[in-house]
């Protein structure tokens, strides 16, 4: 883990995700909306996400599924 996050910014938590009633899941980066997850794909990283033993997994478990989506132009 630690060769992953070299400056340790998931040590902050900027990501969250909030559940609705239709099993659609929504990923926050520092209260910012950044992905929608449905069906099959939102089952899968809720499974992820319960296997995760430590909040620090569950970071990276969410950086991963956003993907690269900063590219220098967000303020």
């Amino acid at each position: 883990m630690d060769q992953i996050d070299k400056r340790n910014r998931l040590n902050d938590e900027p990501f969250s995700f909030r559940l609705n009633k239709n099993n659609t899941v929504f990923l926050d980066y520092n209260g910012k909306q950044v992905k929608i997850l449905k069906g099959k794909e939102a089952e899968k990283f809720l499974k992820k996400m319960n296997d995760a033993e430590e909040e620090k997994s569950r970071q990276l478990i969410m950086a991963k599924i956003t993907g690269n989506f900063k590219r220098g132009n967000e303020r």
